[in-house]
């Protein structure tokens, strides 16, 4: 809609950051209990429309994504290949919580990379994907690494990666991707929802000592280190 916009809004508009639900918000939609089975939350996502309908997750999200890539897609860039744009997402949720190599994932679609690039681009417009630029001191070392990929939404990625209930996604190779995924949208629901940045890195040295997750402040740094499984050993 703002490319119709022909005025210059500079200074007389607000832009905000609007997300699917988050857990709390869930939780007052449903009167939910407090205790709440995390990988049932993952598999159905926190699309406010998932809820209004009350149907399974796997047939909200077929819907959702046939929409998408029919018309959504077309609103945003003329792809030709919607076939192969699809395989396109399904490989980037195969990658979920992965340094992105744009390399790999074009050979893997059969495009080209800057093809790869602007699909990228159009996912990220459209608020299907989020890219996570690592951490570093120097800004323009974060602006040149790779970024990590996530999903706007677990539960379509959870449907785009064939997971049919919690059970098996509790079980899915992917299942620390996906919680990561998970923690990392609260962290950025809790942000946007309070008119804040995004400010939010990840860390990887040369010697592959990672951090999952830095918020970075005015006057210090938060670390947070995510674990799917039910217990942990302090390093």
């Amino acid at each position: 809609m703002l490319e119709k916009v022909t005025q210059s809004l500079a200074g007389r508009t607000a832009v905000l950051k609007l997300l699917p639900l988050s857990m709390d918000e869930v939780r007052q939609f449903n009167d939910l209990p407090e205790e709440l089975n995390v990988f049932e939350l993952i598999f159905n996502g926190f699309y406010p429309g998932k809820y209004n309908l009350d149907i399974h997750p796997t047939d909200f999200f077929l819907s959702y994504f046939e929409t998408y890539i029919q018309r959504d897609v077309r609103q945003i860039k003329n792809i030709s290949n919607l076939e192969l744009f699809s395989n396109f997402i399904r490989l980037c949720a195969g990658r979920i919580g992965q340094v992105l190599d744009l390399s790999s994932l074009a050979a893997d679609t059969g495009v080209s990379v800057n093809t790869v690039k602007g699909w990228l681009s159009v996912l990220q417009a459209s608020y299907i994907i989020v890219m996570l630029q690592p951490y570093y001191k120097n800004l323009n070392k974060r602006l040149i690494k790779s970024p990590k990929l996530y999903f706007a939404d677990t539960g379509l990625a959870s449907y785009l990666l064939n997971i049919s209930n919690a059970d098996q996604l509790q079980n899915h190779y992917l299942r620390g991707g996906l919680f990561e995924n998970f923690v990392l949208l609260e962290l950025l629901k809790s942000r946007y929802n309070k008119g804040l940045d995004k400010n939010i890195y990840f860390y990887r040295d040369n010697n592959k000592n990672e951090i999952d997750f830095i918020v970075e402040k005015a006057d210090k740094v938060d670390v947070i280190e995510v674990k799917s499984g039910q217990t942990f050993s302090e390093a």
